[in-house]
């Protein structure tokens, strides 16, 4: 915990930039029947059966002290090892290919590692993608701390409460909110840093426990 927030005390620097990057899921429901125009005065009805389609994952990342966040969805539309590796292929090649390093905050999700790199390109690609981060994890049960949680919640609020029925109409609904965040200049204010964490959560620091 007190990496991660050492790490976002750090002050902005263009050529190490900072993401924060998780995963999430919506499940896919298409309608049985097409939801009827609402009439004049009266809000739009829509029945409460639908169809289910599947799932599909998303990796959204965010770096927090550009306001700038961008979704992935990886070949197979899921969290494996190999959309994992093409989210990280995308953060260095595409949104900061001129980074000198790019500090990573995730979880301690099982595919968060270099053998996920390994795994899915050649052995060359993967140690020259491995050594353009710098990773730092959560603790257990500790993912809230990673801000990019806080924009996901963002970005369901905003776009994804409606039902969506297919891969192409999710991609397109994230891209429409993502857009309109970006433009917005949107950024996170984050206030919690290890002096408050030692005196909120001094549970976990027995030696200040009066």
């Amino acid at each position: 915990m007190e990496d991660v927030l050492d790490v976002y005390q750090r002050p902005r620097d263009g050529s190490r930039p900072l993401v924060c990057l998780d995963e999430f899921c919506k499940q896919l429901l298409g309608e049985v029947s097409p939801a009827l125009p609402a009439r004049p005065g009266r809000v739009a009805r829509q029945d409460s059966e639908y169809v289910r389609h599947g799932s599909a994952s998303a990796f959204l990342i965010y770096a927090p002290l550009e306001g700038r966040r961008e979704i992935h969805i990886g070949p197979e539309g899921r969290r494996t090892a190999h959309d994992y590796a093409h989210a990280l292929e995308f953060v260095a090649m595409e949104m900061f290919p001129k980074a000198e390093r790019i500090i990573l905050v995730e979880d301690n999700l099982n595919t968060h590692c270099d053998d996920s790199l390994y795994a899915t390109f050649p052995p060359e690609k993967a140690r020259e993608l491995a050594s353009r981060f710098e990773r730092h994890h959560t603790p257990k049960h500790g993912s809230w701390l990673n801000i990019a949680e806080s924009e996901i919640s963002a970005l369901v609020r905003t776009g994804l409460s409606e039902r969506i029925a297919s891969k192409e109409q999710l991609r397109d609904e994230l891209a429409s909110v993502v857009t309109r965040r970006n433009q917005s200049e949107a950024k996170t204010n984050w206030q919690f840093t290890n002096e408050k964490a030692r005196i909120k959560l001094c549970s976990l620091y027995p030696s200040v426990q009066i």
